[in-house]
C-alpha cells in the first residue's frame, strides 16, 4: 500500500484540498509529476528541434543581439539587409539543430527527481516544471549546445565579423554578457526558448488536466486549486 502524501509531508496540507489529498497517494503524486515533466520535455523538443521550430515561432524566435539590432537600420541602408537576414536564419537553424541533444539530459533529470523536487513542482506556480529543468540542466545543456551552435553559425561569415566588432565594442562597455559572442548568445537564447515551451506545456496541464487525456495527470493536477 502506498503511503499517503499528506502523512509523509506536512507542508502538503497547506497546498492540497483536503478531500483530494486524502485520496492521493505518494506514489500517485510522484507518477503524476514525472508524467508532467516527461510530457513537457518531449513536447518542447519535438516542437523546437525541427525546421522552423524557432524561426517560425514568434514566442521563441531568436532575434539579432541588441548591439547588432540597434545598428541594423544602418546596415540595411548600406545593402547589408540580406546578410542580416541570413544571420537570423542561421541563428535559429543552429538552435533547432541543438535542441534534440537536450532530450537525454531532460530525461535523466526526470529519473533523478527527488521527493523534495516533486513537492516544489506540485505546489509551485505555472513555471515550476520550467524552473526544475532550468536548475537541473541549464549548465550541462549549455555545454552540449555550444559546439552544435558553433558549427552551424561558423558557415555564416557575418557571424565572425559580428564577434570581432562585438569584442572591440565590449572593451568600451557597449556590449555585455553573452551578446559579445554570437555562439554564446544563440546558445543562451536556445535554452531560454526550450524552457519557455516546456513552461507553456506545463500551463496547459495545470489549466486543463482533463484535456490531457491522462488519468494520472487528471488525478494529481485536477485537485489543485485555491
Amino acid at each position: 500500500m502506498h503511503r499517503r502524501l499528506i502523512l509523509t509531508s506536512a507542508p502538503a496540507l497547506l497546498l492540497l484540498r483536503p478531500a483530494w489529498a486524502l485520496s492521493l497517494s505518494e506514489g500517485d503524486a510522484n507518477a503524476g509529476i514525472r508524467t508532467a515533466l516527461e510530457r513537457g520535455a518531449n513536447a518542447a523538443v519535438a516542437l523546437l528541434g525541427r525546421p522552423d521550430g524557432f524561426l517560425g515561432n514568434p514566442l521563441v524566435k531568436i532575434q539579432l543581439p541588441g548591439y547588432l539590432k540597434d545598428a541594423s537600420r544602418l546596415l540595411k541602408a548600406t545593402g547589408q539587409g540580406a546578410r542580416l537576414d541570413e544571420l537570423v536564419t542561421a541563428m535559429n537553424r543552429a538552435a533547432e539543430a541543438a535542441v534534440p541533444a537536450a532530450k537525454p539530459l531532460l530525461v535523466k533529470a526526470v529519473k533523478d527527481m527527488s521527493v523534495e523536487d516533486g513537492l516544489k513542482i506540485l505546489k509551485g506556480g505555472d513555471d515550476s516544471v520550467t524552473q526544475f529543468f532550468a536548475t537541473k540542466t541549464r549548465e550541462p545543456l549549455g555545454q552540449q549546445f555550444l559546439p552544435i551552435v558553433t558549427q552551424a553559425t561558423e558557415k555564416v561569415s557575418l557571424a565572425d565579423k559580428y564577434n570581432a566588432v562585438a569584442k572591440k565594442a565590449g572593451g568600451f562597455g557597449l556590449v555585455k554578457g553573452d551578446e559579445a559572442n554570437i555562439q554564446q548568445y544563440v546558445t543562451a537564447r536556445a535554452l531560454d526558448g526550450l524552457y519557455r515551451i516546456i513552461g507553456e506545456e506545463e500551463k496547459k496541464i495545470r489549466q486543463d488536466p482533463v484535456g490531457t487525456g491522462s488519468a494520472i495527470l487528471k488525478k494529481v493536477f485536477g485537485g489543485l486549486g485555491g
